[in-house]
């Protein structure tokens, strides 16, 4: 008995130290959505419009998809431990470019392209390395790794607001640059020991479950039947909340909030991500994943009618919050449910085709959110659209049911 206890004992050791250190990564790479922290030191600094600035974070939210996209072609292709390591010196690499740049194509190359890209691989990475060593609960861990991408997003304000005061907006950016590439260098050789230790490997793609032609035609056509259906039910989820999550301070403004409020709204949004993030997770576990994945646009559904009809002080905050725990919640469930529907093996790469529907979405939502307010001068329209693209993901999961199964 002890003997066993101790063996269980063995493995779990590396399996816990291999998910910390991914939980750490996870963190450094969330950092990239508290980019608005550095519009105003930005513009400063190179003279630039604000659009102009914008773009560095829509550029890197394109690289980001393809390395989502692509990462699939990598994680099997290297050992584990080295492709952390090339994964991170990138990423470091591209955040020192960024903060001694001398020109907006210079940061843009550093920042958008390499940060970008790497970050996606390492976000890709982590997911499915967490999912893989989770000991049959993918969903709990990969709610984790979603959780703490998120929670970089949300720690980065008050660790980097003094660094910028101090180094004047655009001296504090380098600084934080620099101090973001020596950490990321340091998880990725904390991560690669973990990686190593474990002697973790990623699962090869099994195409079918029984041997033969006929089988394997059979998964595939399972598979494009339903990729579709998730690509579609992610992607209108997804655009839904970030059309909320990205005009957070106007919606809260059109309220009534008074400025402290204001400023509350997109620190609500980002901790209710980190919730949403673990519960969705936790929850796959323990429910039907056709259930939640109509339930959780449903929840989105329902916030989002009542910010668009009772556009109050009292709703604003609460409603918004509910909507970024949906958010956080959606995108931690469908890469879980991706694996356990297709097996870890094909879930790297089908998760990346799925992925892409979130790239879109990051454009469409905010831009799309923007030219409702404009043509209406208020967010009722923009909200009520949002809640129908919710009411659409439901609708499509409910409909592929069976498929999701």
């Amino acid at each position: 008995m002890s003997g066993g206890r101790e063996c269980r004992e063995s493995t779990a050791a590396p399996r816990r130290a291999l998910l910390l250190s991914c939980l750490l990564l996870s963190a450094l790479l969330g950092t990239v959505h508290a980019f608005s922290l550095f519009l105003e030191p930005l513009e400063a600094r190179f003279e630039a419009s604000r659009s102009e600035i914008s773009l560095t974070y829509s550029f890197a939210l394109i690289a980001l998809t393809l390395g989502v996209l692509l990462g699939h072609r990598l994680y099997r292709a290297f050992p584990a431990p080295g492709l952390v390591l090339l994964i991170c010196t990138l990423a470091a690499g591209g955040t020192a470019l960024a903060g001694a740049a001398p020109t907006l194509a210079i940061l843009w190359l550093g920042y958008s392209l390499l940060f970008g890209f790497a970050n996606g691989l390492g976000y890709g990475f982590v997911l499915h390395v967490a999912g893989q060593s989770s000991g049959g609960r993918e969903g709990t861990a990969m709610g984790l790794a979603t959780a703490f991408y998120a929670a970089g997003a949300a720690a980065a304000p008050p660790l980097v607001g003094p660094l910028l005061a101090a180094g004047g907006g655009a001296g504090g950016f380098g600084t934080a640059m620099l101090l973001l590439a020596a950490a990321l260098l340091c998880a990725g050789v904390t991560a690669a020991a973990a990686l190593r230790r474990a002697g973790f490997v990623f699962l090869r793609e099994e195409r079918g479950g029984q041997p033969g032609a006929a089988a394997t035609a059979q998964a595939d056509g399972a598979r494009r039947a339903t990729v579709p259906l998730l690509w579609l039910g992610y992607g209108s989820a997804v655009t839904a909340g970030l059309m909320a999550i990205g005009h957070a301070t106007g919606i809260a403004r059109a309220a009534g909030l008074d400025d402290a409020a204001v400023l509350a709204a997109p620190t609500a949004i980002a901790l209710a991500n980190m919730a949403g993030g673990f519960a969705g997770g936790l929850l796959l576990d323990r429910v039907a994943t056709p259930r939640l994945l109509a339930a959780l646009p449903a929840l989105a559904l329902a916030a989002l009618l009542v910010l668009a009809l009772l556009p109050e002080a009292a709703t604003a905050l609460p409603g918004l919050a509910v909507v970024g725990f949906a958010y956080g919640a959606i995108i931690a469930a469908y890469p879980a449910a991706i694996v356990r529907r297709f097996g870890a093996g094909a879930a790297v790469r089908i998760y990346g085709y799925v992925f892409t529907a979130w790239g879109l979405a990051g454009f469409l939502g905010p831009w799309l959110g923007g030219l409702a307010f404009d043509a209406s001068g208020s967010y009722g329209w923009a909200l009520a659209l949002a809640a129908a693209l919710a009411l659409l993901s439901t609708l499509v999961v409910l409909a592929g049911r069976r498929r999701l199964a």
